[in-house]
């Protein structure tokens, strides 16, 4: 039995937490033992001191396992799951599923709804009509068995201390904390029973963390818990300085991802893409050498056998595959509008949070919890930062099913984009990668 006001004080005057005061503390706030002002005082307390890596870890497990534990022994070979730190146009997950598992590789994907710019992987999933994102545990497990892969919604038991955690930490204002931020998101990784991870922690303008040194820092600490919880973890720093695929909005990115696969899509969507199933087959064992493993991927899209996984995946979960040959068949926005650039150039930036903002004021994303998501409507950017522009061309199309907002969006759009007279540079996308060996940084 431990004495609240001593653990808090301990933090607070810096010193280290045990394995059992930390699990005490996170059991007790989850059953109601810990009133909100004690917990107040100690994420405030870590947000001033921190915490060492053991003692991350061990937040981390404490959380993961205060709710259910998936257990995907069930599942033949191994299992990688890939999590993004979200982003805007983050349409990788749709293509990543059926593209590493046309090469071979389990994904038992667990996935949560959005809160913000736009909807989640599950929310953009239901734009198909008939998918099924509701699986038991038995027909989730059969699903990957036979085919592969399979999506589905988390559980609601699933990691109930990060949502007791985060609810508080948004009112105490704490939320921006390396470690606290790191053990909510590699709790639920660790609860949901993928044998290796892979993390996609973003940083820029639409991203959560906006200078690359703190996202690079994250990335190292949540590679640490991986490895420090038995499951080995690769993170890679990515850039949303900028939006990473052309679509924003839930059935947009369906279409975007159908475009991937089919090989004509946008070349970062393609390249994260194919760089993250690379990763998944070395992890998986089923190739050892990335270049050999990306070729192998690459093929799978000309072949159009990923395409197809695709629409098995759909079919298996009750969901339409036609909806990936004719995109009528999703939900459609009654108003089109293409916003035409006022001179030419180059584009020289994009406010990513800006049109995520945009979206999600069109319908694309939820405000609060209880919001119902608009599958119709979003953004189609018509460039990227680099790409050339020509006047009266569209910088991007808006769908939208309300005249006012479009007009406000209309406008909110233009300000998105900054054109220059003078030839831009591409950004880069990959900045680093981070194992529990190496960091390379390109």
């Amino acid at each position: 039995m431990f004495f609240v006001p001593e653990l808090i004080e301990k933090k607070r005057n810096g010193g280290k937490l045990s394995k059992d005061e930390i699990r005490y503390l996170v059991e007790g706030y989850v059953k109601g033992e810990i009133p909100d002002y004690q917990m107040a005082a100690f994420l405030m307390a870590v947000y001033f001191r921190g915490m060492d890596e053991e003692e991350t870890a061990e937040l981390t497990l404490a959380m993961a396992r205060s709710g259910e534990m998936v257990d995907l022994s069930a599942i033949e070979g191994v299992k990688v799951d890939k999590h993004s730190s979200g982003g805007i146009a983050d349409t990788t997950t749709l293509v990543l599923l059926p593209l590493a598992a046309s090469a071979g590789v389990k994904v038992a994907k667990l996935s949560g709804r959005g809160l913000g710019h736009t909807g989640g992987t599950i929310d953009k999933l239901e734009s198909i009509p008939g998918f099924n994102t509701e699986l038991s545990k038995e027909e989730f497990i059969r699903i990957v068995n036979e085919i592969g892969a399979a999506i589905s919604g988390q559980s609601k038991d699933l990691v109930p201390a990060d949502k007791k955690l985060y609810a508080l930490r948004d009112v105490t204002a704490t939320v921006d904390s390396i470690p606290l931020i790191a053990s909510s998101i590699m709790s639920k990784k660790i609860a949901c029973g993928a044998d290796k991870i892979i993390l996609d922690v973003k940083f820029g303008n639409g991203a959560f963390m906006k200078k690359y040194e703190d996202a690079l820092e994250l990335a190292k600490t949540m590679v640490k818990i991986g490895e420090l919880a038995g499951k080995p973890t690769v993170a890679y720093v990515t850039d949303m300085d900028q939006p990473l695929g052309m679509a924003i909005g839930n059935a947009l990115e369906i279409i975007e991802a159908a475009e991937v696969l089919k090989g004509r899509g946008h070349e970062d969507l393609l390249n994260l893409s194919l760089e993250f199933g690379a990763e998944m087959m070395r992890l998986s064992g089923i190739e050892e050498d990335k270049a050999k493993a990306r070729e192998k991927l690459l093929e799978n899209i000309k072949s159009g056998k990923a395409l197809e996984k695709f629409k098995e995946i759909i079919n298996k979960q009750g969901g339409n595959p036609g909806v990936l040959e004719d995109y009528s068949l999703l939900p459609q926005a009654r108003f089109r509008c293409e916003v035409e650039a006022q001179e030419e150039g180059w584009i020289e930036s994009i406010d990513a949070l800006k049109l995520g903002l945009t979206a999600m004021k069109l319908g694309a994303g939820r405000q609060k919890k209880d919001d119902r998501i608009d599958h119709s409507v979003g953004i189609w950017l018509g460039g990227k930062i680099g790409d050339r522009v020509e006047k009266g061309k569209p910088l991007a199309v808006i769908y939208a099913n309300d005249e006012e907002k479009l007009k406000w969006a209309l406008k909110e759009v233009r300000e998105a984009f900054r054109i220059s007279p003078n030839k831009v540079e591409k950004r880069k996308l990959i900045r680093a990668r981070i194992t529990a060996e190496n960091l390379e940084e390109f």
